[in-house]
């Protein structure tokens, strides 16, 4: 039986519905797992995605686009293909795309990861014969804490910093992980601000349901904001450049999964760095495989190579995905969307390479 997938110059392409998942160039058809760039692009003839990530994705691709939604587990039958969207606890709206097809099930998982997050509904198992899944962060050096722990970790950042009469800058991408943030600290240290391109989607956030703390937009021409005591909101793209000043004296850090790395840190000198992710760490992303009950994966960018061969181990039927997706970029990435390898991640790649399997002691993590 022919595969329900195939991957063509467009992006990830299902024969028999004659429709793409996540393209990379303009189709006539396009199901969308989530809105980040590199998987929503503008100029499609249609998309289908999520119902909660609509206004998302109205937003990030233009308000003439034409956009059709399924709500979370209702399914719809594109020749002959059933179509259904599931949870994947990404971002809002997010989705994994079950495909059901000749006897065959097929899940993409678009980006995902497993840990609670108050700005969207969480991940959903789905099971099926073929899995596609990330591996972002598919080494075993990737383990998360509980995020709890992280929003202790910044508030009480916050907290010595507005103390001390410095803003603190908190670095983030502007859709998902920044509303997420916002939702995770302790509003009543002092007022939060955010970057216009944050508000855009924080925005769109709210006209979708969900609960925020109050943000303020930081005004155009403002000469101080936020007196010494606000929580700064922003893209890592403000880096650089004269938006800081508005501030006066900040503490910088970045939010991030990359943040594990001291490397990464050290070599844009953050004051500090908050390890956050919206991608499922490696733990995580084994038991989504697991969960599923696939006995094919396929798996895409990151760690891909690595991954596969740890679910080889495992017994199961694994092999790399060619994509341009990106995943989370390190926050030295030279784009948006491309990333290049910092001293820890050479290193860390290095130690996966001697792992036998999951059960396996990951490497020690590097000091903060």
């Amino acid at each position: 039986m022919p595969d329900l997938l195939e991957v063509t110059e467009s992006g990830l392409y299902c024969p028999p519905g004659d429709f793409f998942v996540d393209p990379w160039r303009r189709v006539p058809r396009a199901i969308i797992t989530h809105a980040h760039a590199d998987h929503a692009r503008p100029g499609c003839g249609r998309y289908l995605c999520a119902a909660p990530g609509k206004l998302v994705l109205r937003t990030r691709i233009g308000a003439a686009a034409p956009i059709d939604t399924l709500r979370h587990g209702e399914s719809l039958t594109i020749n002959g293909v059933r179509v259904s969207l599931h949870p994947a606890g990404h971002l809002l709206g997010s989705a994994q795309v079950r495909l059901e097809h000749a006897g065959a099930t097929w899940v993409v998982s678009g980006d995902y990861k497993l840990q609670a997050d108050p700005t969207c509904a969480g991940f959903e198992p789905v099971p099926c014969d073929v899995f596609v899944t990330e591996s972002t962060f598919g080494l075993p050096v990737y383990r998360w804490q509980e995020p709890a722990a992280i929003a202790a970790e910044i508030n009480e950042w916050w907290r010595t910093n507005r103390d001390a009469g410095r803003s603190s800058v908190l670095l983030a991408y502007a859709l998902g992980k920044a509303q997420r943030l916002a939702a995770m600290v302790d509003a009543s240290i002092g007022p939060i601000v955010a970057h216009g391109a944050v508000m855009k989607m924080v925005e769109a956030y709210r006209a979708s349901g969900v609960r925020l703390p109050p943000i303020d937009r930081v005004p155009p021409r403002a000469r101080r904001v936020g007196d010494g005591r606000a929580l700064v909101i922003a893209p890592p793209s403000v880096l650089g450049g004269s938006w800081l000043n508005l501030f006066g004296a900040a503490s910088v850090a970045m939010a991030s999964g990359w943040m594990l790395l001291r490397g990464v840190r050290r070599r844009r000198g953050f004051d500090r760095g908050f390890v956050v992710s919206d991608h499922a760490d490696f733990p995580g992303l084994l038991a989504a495989v697991e969960a599923s009950g696939a006995r094919r994966v396929l798996v895409t960018h990151g760690f891909s190579d690595v991954l596969a061969r740890v679910l080889r181990e495992r017994g199961l039927d694994a092999e790399v995905l060619p994509t341009r997706f990106v995943g989370e970029a390190a926050p030295d990435a030279a784009t948006e969307d491309s990333a290049e390898d910092d001293d820890d991640t050479s290193t860390v790649h290095d130690q996966a390479h001697d792992v036998g399997g999951v059960d396996a002691a990951p490497p020690e993590r590097p000091a903060p």
